[in-house]
């Protein structure tokens, strides 16, 4: 081939390849909700039904076209927050301070319509709203509400949270990050893994074990502040857009108007973690629903011999199998937030509600990947992507296995943790 055959075959203009092969319209413009089978907007209050519809609304029209590049990208999409921050949703149930002051309904149905569209939104929100933010809401002085909520409320400033360490996962009571009291402050020392938000964040809520009383306190820590060091986390398969990083901590001071008065036992987290187990229950509920709605519009415009994959009786009857499960996972993650409302949730009823919505989101996700055949591996059309960021979440807030167990122990009144101490055992 001459040089000038060469060069007019690659100035050639780039195909689109949505026109040049079309099979069906893709995520990035999301297909209408249908997904709500039983009506399950007769169980909202009027203020939750528009939250929902606010939500919903942002998410279509800002996130959907562009979540694919920044999920194959792996980086978070921040021309995105200050929409987001537009929601008045950050802070969910906190109340003053510049937050919402949402019912747990409300917030409950706002981490759905986040994780419908996108899952990386749905967690970066809640990592910052449900875990730093009520932290301080709930475990903080009211200087360190006043002095932080107003600006996280908006999103002008973001927050982490740091529980998990490398070696300490679903035992996290067992941290090795140290705190030693040290005139005006402390002195922190460990590390964290898995922190969302961490690499960017303004604000990280720390937790570290007190050298001298050998209990967990909690500690607001700012950026950059000297001996702190956050690493992205690399390679990840599922919740591409959320930043998770390892935290270094290296003979770091924070002074005492930052230590966290309300975090004195490991106990205190959980104050926080029973609101945000709530919430990460609702998020396989909003991934499902996406799926449903994208498999939804597919089947109707996608043919094969001769019709539309809608008519085929085995691909109706898996439609129909993702419709029961969302219905049911909806009824189930609304009594959870009714049982919390009204004082009677128990940890094992949030485990429980946690973990079996997970196990039925999987199922309904898995569905959906099979609907869609070569497509089903695309991101464009949502499945695949949905189908990656799904198992983070059936594995963060605990474990599929640990949180069935907090449910056993609570039903039995026998934990079954640790594995019982081994025997020795001679031969016959």
């Amino acid at each position: 081939m001459s040089d000038e055959a060469k060069n007019a075959y690659f100035d050639l203009p780039a195909l689109d390849v949505s026109v040049a092969f079309p099979q069906a319209t893709p995520a990035s413009i999301f297909p209408p909700s249908v997904s709500d089978y039983y009506q399950f907007d007769d169980l909202l209050t009027l203020e939750e039904q528009a939250i929902r519809k606010k939500v919903r609304e942002c998410m279509e029209k800002d996130v959907a076209p562009i979540m694919a590049k920044y999920w194959e990208k792996l980086e978070f999409p921040f021309e995105v927050v200050p929409k987001l921050g537009a929601l008045s949703i950050a802070g969910s149930t906190i109340k003053g301070y510049g937050c919402p002051g949402l019912s747990i309904t409300a917030s409950a149905i706002a981490t759905a319509e986040l994780a419908r569209v996108d899952a990386s939104c749905s967690t970066f929100i809640l990592v910052h709203s449900c875990l730093a933010m009520l932290t301080i809401g709930l475990c903080g002085s009211e200087e360190q509400k006043q002095k932080y909520l107003p600006s996280l409320a908006k999103l002008q400033t973001i927050g982490c949270w740091g529980l998990t360490e490398p070696d300490y996962g679903s035992d996290a009571s067992s941290l090795r990050t140290t705190a030693r009291k040290v005139e005006g402050g402390w002195i922190l020392e460990g590390q964290k893994r898995w922190i969302g938000n961490s690499t960017f964040a303004d604000i990280l809520v720390i937790f570290a074990r007190n050298i001298a009383t050998n209990q967990i306190n909690g500690f607001i820590l700012k950026k950059n502040i000297p001996g702190l060091q956050a690493t992205k986390i690399e390679n990840k398969i599922g919740l591409r857009m959320v930043q998770n990083g390892d935290i270094l901590l290296k003979k770091v001071f924070v002074p005492d108007e930052d230590r966290l008065p309300g975090v004195n036992s490991f106990q205190d987290t959980s104050k926080v973690l029973a609101v945000s187990r709530v919430m990460v229950a609702w998020q396989p509920i909003g991934i499902s629903m996406g799926v449903y709605d994208m498999c939804h519009r597919y089947l109707k415009e996608r043919k094969q011999f001769g019709a539309p994959l809608a008519a085929f009786q085995l691909n109706q009857q898996k439609l129909v199998l993702m419709l029961g499960n969302i219905q049911a996972m909806l009824l189930v993650g609304w009594r959870l937030c009714k049982l919390y409302e009204s004082g009677k949730m128990t940890p094992g009823h949030a485990s429980m509600g946690k973990s079996w919505i997970s196990l039925k989101a999987r199922e309904t996700v898995s569905l959906g990947r099979e609907l869609l055949g070569g497509n089903g591996i695309l991101a464009d059309f949502l499945v695949a992507k949905a189908f990656c960021d799904l198992e983070p979440i059936y594995t963060y807030e605990g474990t599929y296995d640990i949180n069935t167990l907090v449910t056993g122990r609570e039903i039995t009144g026998i934990a079954s943790f640790k594995p019982a101490p081994q025997r020795n055992q001679s031969r016959l």
